[in-house]
C-alpha cells in the first residue's frame, strides 16, 4: 500500500508499472498497468526490453486514499497460448463480470489478445484458453458506448508488429508505409456480446488533418503509433494514442466510434523515457490523464512508474495540453 497520491508523481514504487488502463469500478479507481522487470537484457526497437511476464492491479478509493497493489492478477504460465511478453492490457465490465484484455507473442512469436475474466475488478483473472481469433497486434483498449456495445481498439507499429499486417496476414519482413503515403491507423473491431470474440474482422481507422487529408506516415508529430484509447464527453468519441518516435500523446475527435477521425491536438508533452501510453477517466465530475515515465529509474526504458494529471477541457471541447513537469497547467493553443 502506497501513500495518498500525487499529480505527477509515482502511484507505486515498490514496483515499475507503465501502460495504465483506469476505470470506475464499483465506485473506486482501478488501474490495470502493465508490470516491468528489472533485467539487463538487451534493449532495442523489437521491444525485447519489455520482459513483463504478469499483471498487478492497483486501486484507490479516491484521491485521498492510498493506492492498494492487489498482487498478482495473472501470470504467463497460466495462459496456455501464450509464450512471452504480457504488454499493456485493459479492462471492461460487461456481464456481471470483469474482463480483461491483454496482448502476448504465442508460441510462434506472433502478438495476439487474449481475455481473461474475474467476478472482481481486482481480480485474480482466469484466462480462456486460446486468443481472440482474428486478434494481432498490441494495446488493446476497449470502450463500452452508452447502447452497451463494446468496441476494442489496437495496434503499435515496430515490436507491436501492426505494419507486419497490412495484406491481412502476418508478413514477417513487411515494412511500413512511405513516408508520403497515408499512415498506418490502429483497428477497431465490435465485441461479441460475450466479450470473447469479434464480431467482424478488424477495420482500419482512418485519422484525418482539418481539411480532410489522411495524416502522412512521415508526420511523426501526428501519426499514429501505438496505445489507442477511446473516451467520449459531450457527444464527441476521442481517440487519443502515442505518437511513438515524437513521443507525444496527441487525439483525434469523431461523432462515430469506428471513425473517421480530426486529429486535434496534443494532450501531453514529452517525458523522461521513450515510450508514452495512457488512459483518460472521469471520476467525481473531474476527468484524469494517467501515463507513464522513467523517473522512477533515471531513465530506463523498461523501468516506468505510472503517474496521473488532471485533464481540462476547454469550452470548444479541445484539451488543454499537459506539461508533465509544470508547477500548473495553463491552456496551451491547440494545432
Amino acid at each position: 500500500m502506497n501513500n495518498r497520491p500525487k499529480p505527477n508523481e509515482p502511484l507505486v514504487t515498490h514496483i515499475f508499472t507503465a501502460d495504465p488502463s483506469a476505470h470506475v469500478f464499483e465506485g473506486k479507481i482501478y488501474i490495470y498497468p502493465s508490470h516491468d522487470l528489472d533485467h539487463d537484457g538487451p534493449d532495442n526497437d523489437n521491444g525485447d526490453q519489455y520482459a513483463m511476464e504478469d499483471y498487478h492491479i492497483l486501486s484507490m478509493d479516491d484521491f485521498d486514499s492510498p493506492v492498494v497493489d492487489h498482487g498478482e492478477a495473472l501470470h504467463l504460465r497460466d495462459i496456455p497460448w501464450a509464450s512471452k511478453q504480457l504488454w499493456a492490457p485493459d479492462a471492461a465490465f460487461k456481464n456481471n463480470t470483469y474482463y480483461l484484455f491483454f496482448p502476448a507473442r504465442d508460441q510462434d512469436g506472433i502478438f495476439r489478445i487474449g481475455v481473461a475474466t474475474s467476478a472482481s475488478p481486482s481480480g485474480p483473472f482466469s484466462p480462456e484458453p486460446h486468443y481472440i481469433e482474428g486478434s494481432f497486434s498490441i494495446d488493446p483498449a476497449v470502450f463500452v458506448d452508452e447502447d452497451d456495445q463494446a468496441y476494442m481498439y489496437f495496434g503499435g507499429l515496430w515490436g507491436g508488429q501492426l505494419e507486419k499486417w497490412q495484406t491481412g496476414s502476418f508478413v514477417a519482413d513487411a515494412a511500413g508505409p512511405d513516408p508520403g503515403a497515408p499512415a498506418l491507423g490502429p483497428r477497431v473491431a465490435r465485441l461479441s456480446e460475450d466479450m470473447r470474440r469479434f464480431q467482424e474482422e478488424p477495420l482500419e481507422i482512418a485519422i484525418m488533418d482539418e481539411d480532410g487529408q489522411p495524416i502522412l506516415a512521415g508526420d511523426e508529430d501526428r501519426r499514429y503509433f501505438e496505445g489507442p484509447w477511446v473516451h467520449k464527453y459531450n457527444g464527441w468519441y476521442y481517440l487519443s494514442y502515442s505518437t511513438g518516435t515524437t513521443h507525444k500523446l496527441v487525439y483525434a475527435v469523431s461523432r462515430d466510434p469506428l471513425g473517421p477521425y480530426t486529429f486535434k491536438g496534443t494532450i501531453l508533452t514529452p517525458v523522461i523515457g521513450w515510450t508514452t501510453h495512457h488512459s483518460i477517466v472521469e471520476f467525481g465530475g473531474k476527468w484524469y490523464l494517467f501515463y507513464h515515465d522513467c523517473s522512477l529509474s533515471d531513465g530506463v526504458n523498461h523501468k516506468r512508474c505510472v503517474k496521473f494529471a488532471e485533464l481540462r477541457y476547454n469550452e470548444d471541447g479541445t484539451i488543454q495540453t499537459i506539461d508533465p513537469y509544470a508547477s500548473s497547467i495553463e491552456p496551451v493553443k491547440q494545432i
